[in-house]
């Protein structure tokens, strides 16, 4: 009996030192992967900017005075020459009689100017032919001809006023005119900054009173590309974005200019990129944000590998790479930095005995998923590494802790 329980307790034993080591054996790494595949892929530029209207027009005021009347709102369509708005025209109308008065009465002196010329030069005549007859002295002809003399000086200075008082009229009618304000171009009204009994002020600069988009079914975004990236970016080139206002749904432009002059900002420089828009249905409106990518290049039917396998190294090898040991991984990590040195890269698939396998790869465009293979002894559906993972430890059906069961 003894010796069945001596037996029993060394088995016992046995098993818990084996699942002991069992539970401590280091753990098995899995890797998870994903195919190569065969498609499209386009390059692409990155970018934000602000959606607008092709044509605003900022309408201001050229005169002062209180708002008396609006004729249109927010949103409200208006055509070329339509009134818009009224500014109180009681005292440019009263400024235009008091020119018109200005004027006529210049008129009426210059008549009377012309009058006495007539007179004078009547006068002179006659004093002419009594000099010559010996009836009167010179000095008689001489006043004749200074009287005349100041008669043409008289109409030569009653015209200017005339001409004078003409300009003051034609002003004064001309702000009785800018009291009425009217729409320059066909467009849909898309911001107003006044309200009826306002004062406008026109002292230094116009005010702006409205903001008329010409035509909203043209948009355009002006975008900030980055001076690395501006090289990438030609006209006629595609761009795709997206707005808040409509997550799910993407819209396309075409780049129309590329402006050359820089924008520093924080010793960071961007060029402004301009892309033109339709908006027929209406859906987008000036102001909003725009999440832009303009397509640089696109591929068709290129084999393409998942840019994460190009960022994956196994573990080993960073390990190796930061403790320094390891000669043999130490050396392949080495190659492999010589190899990307050289214009290439690598990624890794899984050997036979589920170990990571370099191999050397050349790459071309990307987008924000995949990259182009240009050279590497891979093709379509073979699986390349992506990211590795780690199994958890198992653990023994009896619950035994670090230091095994207890008995």
């Amino acid at each position: 009996m003894k010796r069945i329980i001596v037996i029993a307790a060394i088995l016992l034993i046995a098993a818990a030192v084996g699942i002991y080591f069992y539970a401590r054996k280091p753990a098995e790494a899995s890797y998870k992967t994903v195919k190569v595949e065969q498609g499209p892929i386009v390059s692409a530029v990155s970018a934000t900017g602000t959606l607008a209207a092709v044509v605003t027009v900022q309408v201001g005021t050229q005169v002062s005075g209180t708002l008396a009347k609006l004729y249109v709102d927010f949103n409200s369509p208006v055509k070329k020459g339509q009134t818009i708005a009224q500014i109180d025209p009681a005292l440019f109308l009263a400024q235009v009689e008091q020119s018109r008065g200005n004027f006529l009465n210049a008129e009426a002196n210059l008549s009377k100017a012309k009058v006495v010329v007539a007179d004078t030069k009547r006068t002179l005549g006659r004093n002419k032919q009594l000099m010559e007859q010996g009836i009167i002295a010179q000095s008689d002809l001489d006043a004749a001809q200074t009287a005349y003399d100041q008669a043409v000086a008289g109409v030569k200075s009653a015209e200017a006023v005339v001409i004078q008082t003409s300009g003051a009229l034609r002003q004064a009618e001309t702000n009785l005119r800018y009291a009425t304000i009217r729409s320059p171009v066909d467009g849909i009204v898309v911001s107003r900054n006044v309200d009826v009994g306002q004062t406008v002020a026109a002292s230094f600069q116009t005010p702006t009173l409205f903001t008329i988009a010409q035509d909203l079914t043209k948009m355009e975004i002006d975008t900030s590309v980055d001076e690395s990236d501006i090289s990438r970016i030609k006209v006629g080139q595609t761009a795709n974005f997206t707005v808040d206002a409509y997550p799910d749904r993407q819209f396309s432009g075409i780049v129309t200019q590329i402006r050359n002059a820089p924008v520093v900002t924080q010793n960071v420089v961007t060029y402004v990129v301009v892309i033109g828009v339709n908006n027929k249905e209406l859906m987008l409106k000036p102001g909003m944000t725009a999440n832009v990518a303009v397509q640089t290049m696109k591929k068709d039917n290129v084999i393409k590998i998942p840019t994460a396998a190009l960022r994956f190294r196994p573990k080993e090898m960073k390990d190796a790479k930061g403790k320094g040991k390891e000669k043999g991984k130490g050396d392949e990590t080495r190659n492999a930095g010589k190899t990307k040195r050289e214009g290439g890269q690598q990624v890794y698939i899984l050997s036979k005995e589920n170990k990571p396998v370099p191999v050397p790869v050349k790459t071309g465009i990307a987008d924000d998923r995949f990259v182009e293979l240009i050279s590497g002894n891979l093709k379509e559906n073979d699986e390349v590494i992506v990211d590795q993972v780690v199994a958890g430890k198992k653990s023994g059906g009896m619950g035994g802790g670090p230091m095994g069961p207890r008995f």
